[in-house]
């Protein structure tokens, strides 16, 4: 770490060195890069909470019918609706003993879609302070989106410099979809744990990913990018090896191994502990199953069809090609020369992380909120050190926020 390494909004500063940074300059002045870092994440905050206090009143003032009805209609509980409620289910009565049924005995939505992990932090802190489910729920998710956006200027900066670090946090913390940052959502939570397994990653310290990837298994789905990135990394490392282009040391391998069976087995955990507490074999994906119903109706899943059963409903044959184009376009992406700057583990946590979503998620509206943990794409240099670039992304991303409030409170589900 080079005390003088300094990075800057303005695109006449060349890119930063491929090392931590230790300060960056924010409006003029050359500040510790935490401070950059945690004041550009109040700002966004600030500007973020506006936007939906505005539409909290005149939605009151105009009785606006919300998608997800509010037991207590304050603003702490309008940053608490939708899936929110489920965890303030669990935080209150736990997961049920019985998965509930409709009329032709198809297994309803409940608690089993949301792991456990946030529920319980949220739990212990309203124990120890009192604080109602909505205030613990939002304070916990605000903490942990400043945490995961200090853990991102890291891993970015550690590679590209701190102006692509500082101005990823930037385009990650003011998005479109950035208020799932300040509501009680598992997501701030989830990234934080994801990119820490990121960072351990790079550094080499894989008896580090352990933890984090155990505790991102019981927060939302979608930890088993994680292993899948420890065996592709696993795979060029030993390529590698066999070329003599590096060395791969003996407890490198077995840490790997562990880290990646251990990561694999937690990312799988929570069906077996569904069915198990539940009676029912496949309690957890007939749960997920139920949120499809009002898009595609009831299937059955079959991994790597969700994306070709959604667009084909709705657009047949260009449906399918559209997808095909979708997969097409990303691999382009990540074999761009920016992508490719941000390191081999990247590439390889966002090819992984994609597999996962294209394997098993149905896209809907939820699809943008789901594609944030690919955040550390946004430093590349291509666009971070091009003014007028991230100029247009960061308007674009305050311009649409809301816009996405106001289309998944009173329309859709975010």
């Amino acid at each position: 770490m080079t005390a003088g390494t300094t990075s800057s909004l303005h695109p006449a500063d060349p890119a930063g060195p491929a090392t931590e940074a230790a300060r960056v300059r924010l409006l003029g002045r050359d500040v510790p890069w935490w401070a950059g870092v945690l004041a550009v994440y109040a700002a966004s905050r600030v500007v973020t909470t506006l936007f939906m206090l505005a539409l909290y009143l005149i939605a009151g003032a105009l009785h606006w019918e919300g998608g997800s009805p509010q037991a207590h209609p304050t603003f702490l509980g309008f940053a608490g609706t939708w899936d929110a409620s489920y965890y303030r289910r669990i935080v209150e009565h736990g997961y049920p003993a019985t998965l509930p049924v409709d009329a032709d005995g198809d297994v309803r939505q409940n608690e089993w879609a949301f792991l456990p992990l946030y529920p319980l932090i949220v739990r212990v802190l309203m124990t120890a302070t009192g604080l109602g489910f909505p205030a613990a729920g939002v304070l916990v998710a605000v903490l942990c989106g400043a945490a995961a956006s200090l853990v991102l200027f890291r891993l970015v900066a550690s590679r590209l410099g701190s102006v692509s670090g500082l101005w990823a946090a930037v385009f990650f913390c003011f998005g479109p979809l950035s208020f799932v940052l300040q509501i009680a959502y598992a997501e701030s939570l989830f990234f934080l744990l994801l990119f820490a397994a990121l960072v351990a990653i790079m550094a080499r310290r894989y008896w580090a990913v352990i933890p984090l990837g155990v505790a991102a298994a019981f927060t939302r789905p979608g930890e088993l990018a994680l292993p899948l990135t420890l065996g592709i990394l696993y795979v060029v490392r030993a390529l590698r090896a066999r070329r003599g282009r590096e060395p791969f040391a003996v407890r490198d391998r077995v840490a790997m191994i562990v880290a990646g069976a251990v990561t694999a087995v937690a990312g799988l955990a929570w069906p077996l502990i569904a069915a198990s507490v539940t009676g029912t074999p496949g309690a957890y994906v007939e749960t997920e199953l139920s949120w499809w119903t009002g898009f595609i109706g009831r299937v059955a899943f079959v991994p790597l069809t969700p994306w070709f059963l959604f667009t084909w409903r709705y657009a047949s044959v260009a449906g399918a090609l559209l997808v095909v184009a979708a997969i097409g376009g990303y691999v382009w992406l990540l074999n761009r020369p920016g992508i490719r700057a941000l390191g081999t583990e990247v590439v390889a946590y966002a090819a992984s992380y994609a597999l996962y979503l294209f394997a098993v998620f149905l896209p809907q509206q939820s699809l943008f909120r789901l594609l944030m943990p690919l955040a550390p794409l946004a430093g590349a240099p291509g666009l971070t050190h091009n003014r007028r670039a991230r100029t247009i992304v960061l308007a674009a991303g305050i311009a649409l926020q809301p816009v996405a409030l106001i289309l998944l409170w009173f329309i859709g589900y975010p």
